[in-house]
Order: C-alpha cells, then sequence, then structure tokens
C-alpha cells in the first residue's frame, strides 16, 4: 500500500478502529487532496511537498483530537459538490440530498404545469451551509427566486460565501423561524430544522456532540416539534396556492409532523422514508378549492 496513505491510516488507528481509519484515510486524499482511491491502490501517488505535508499533519492533528474529516479539511460533498464546512453549520447529511432531489423534481413539475410565468419563489428555514438554497438554485437557474434564512450570523457568513464559489444566486437573511413571518408569500417552504431530542444525546458520536453547533442539532424533550410547529404556522399563512412545505424530521416524529400540517390546513400530507428505510420527510401541499 502507498507509504503516504500508510502513514495517514496509522495516525488515524490512535483514535479509530480499522476499518473506520482506512475509510478515513481514503476520503482524506480524495477529499483533500484529489487523491484517487485506484492511485493508492497503483501506489502512484504523487510525492507530496513541504506545504502538503504540513497542511496534512494540520489536518491529521485536528482528526487525532477529535474534528470530523469535513471540518479538519474545511469542506463536504453535498450531491457530488463540496461546500465549505466548519463548526459554525451541520456537515451536509446524504439524507438531506434527498430532499432536495425531492424539491427538485417538485419545482420542475410544478413549473410544467405553470406553463411558465413568474420564477417560483423558493424559501429554505434555517439554511445552516446553504447547500439546500444553492442546490435548488443551481437546479432551477433563472426559473426560482430562492431566499434562505439562518438565525446565526456565522452560518449565514458560511453560506454566502459557499453561493459565491458555486455561482448560485440566493438571497440570504438573518431570521428567526420560531418568531417571524414574512410579508410574502412563496410556493416552495424547505427546511432541515433541529430535530434531535435532548435524551438522544446519549447515543451520539462524540465528534458530533464536541463539533457541530447544537442550536442546529437539539430541541428539548418537552418539545420535539418546536421548529415543526413555527414551520407549520408559516406555512399556513405564506404557502401559495398549489404550494409545498417539505421538511427532514427525526424519524420518531415524522408522522407526528405530517399530522401537524395536516392540523395547519394542508392536504396531501404524507411521510417519505429516506435511503436507510427511516420516515425521514414530512410533506403538505396548499391544494386550491
Amino acid at each position: 500500500m502507498n507509504q503516504i496513505f500508510q502513514y495517514i491510516y496509522n495516525a488515524l488507528r490512535k483514535r479509530y478502529e480499522a476499518g473506520e481509519a482506512r475509510a478515513l484515510a481514503f476520503a482524506l486524499l480524495e477529499d483533500g487532496f484529489g487523491v484517487e482511491r485506484t492511485a493508492v491502490y497503483a501506489d502512484k501517488v504523487s510525492n507530496f511537498g513541504d506545504a502538503e505535508h504540513k497542511r496534512l499533519n494540520d489536518i491529521l492533528s485536528r482528526m487525532e483530537n477529535g474534528a470530523p474529516l469535513q471540518y479538519a479539511i474545511g469542506k463536504a460533498r453535498f450531491r457530488g459538490e463540496f461546500f465549505k464546512t466548519n463548526p459554525a453549520v451541520l456537515i451536509p447529511r446524504p439524507e438531506t440530498e434527498e430532499l432536495v432531489e425531492l424539491c427538485a423534481a417538485w419545482c420542475k413539475d410544478y413549473l410544467k404545469k405553470k406553463g411558465g410565468g413568474a420564477p417560483l419563489r423558493i424559501l429554505d428555514a434555517g439554511t445552516g451551509s446553504g447547500c439546500i438554497a444553492i442546490c435548488l438554485a443551481k437546479e432551477m437557474e433563472n426559473k426560482a427566486y430562492v431566499e434562505a434564512w439562518d438565525i446565526s450570523e456565522e452560518a449565514l457568513a458560511v453560506a454566502k460565501e459557499n453561493a459565491g464559489l458555486h455561482g448560485a444566486q440566493v438571497i440570504f437573511k438573518k431570521r428567526d423561524i420560531l418568531n417571524f413571518i414574512p410579508e410574502t408569500a412563496f410556493d416552495l417552504i424547505v427546511s432541515n430544522p433541529p430535530y434531535i431530542t435532548d435524551d438522544e444525546r446519549k447515543d451520539m458520536e462524540a465528534h458530533v456532540l464536541d463539533y457541530e453547533p447544537h442550536a442546529a442539532l437539539f430541541v428539548p424533550n418537552d418539545d420535539p416539534l418546536l421548529f415543526y410547529r413555527a414551520l407549520a404556522k408559516l406555512a399556513k399563512q405564506r404557502l401559495a396556492p398549489e404550494g409545498m412545505i417539505a421538511v427532514e424530521t427525526n424519524r420518531m416524529y415524522a408522522d407526528e409532523v405530517a399530522r401537524l400540517f395536516e392540523e395547519n390546513g394542508l392536504e396531501e400530507t404524507q411521510t417519505i422514508t429516506d435511503c436507510f428505510g427511516n420516515k425521514r420527510f414530512a410533506v403538505g401541499r396548499n391544494i386550491l378549492l
């Protein structure tokens, strides 16, 4: 096996089991330095220069202290593209890619049914790194106005940088989704809000608890639907006729979120499973009578 790979693997074995250390070593080389797995197997990895060695050792030092790979290298893959990440924002998950796919497909179908006209109005409530808003803006090109909210100025700074890196037109605003109703309506409201209860902390990995922003993760045990009530209220008041709300949820509360949407006057409410077979998304529509 390639010497650089072996060096990385040996360093990571101080903290990780063999299988995880191996997977992380491959990912570090590919995502951090553009070295593909086939080059490692063929022992065709170019020698690192002094600057690359220094950067590699800085990354390994962070990871040995518990930092997730994505924070250690400063970026994460999402739908095949890199997004800047740091502890101000959550690391994008595969499940959230599915939420984007669901929304992108709905937007394209919605536009087709409308037969053109004004651009769609899309709201990403609680944008974090901006990955949802940015991907939808790119998917819809000039056919959508995309607005993204977050309560954290640090997160908004990351999201704005990501939008610039991807050439996406997104309007970012500092807004608290628990206490703000806009004046204008949106055709699509999408959100991946905090949904992990405090009791679930004990089952989470240390690198998540120690590094990822708790405000974007956790809700009180006695109020797991805190953000979904606010989103249901927002949809009730500002979802355009025939519009849709789509949210990522805690698998234990997906059915309750769908019922909450129904109680707030939305129709065609349902839950959708993710690639792991968990009820992960809830959607609702504002149907014209």
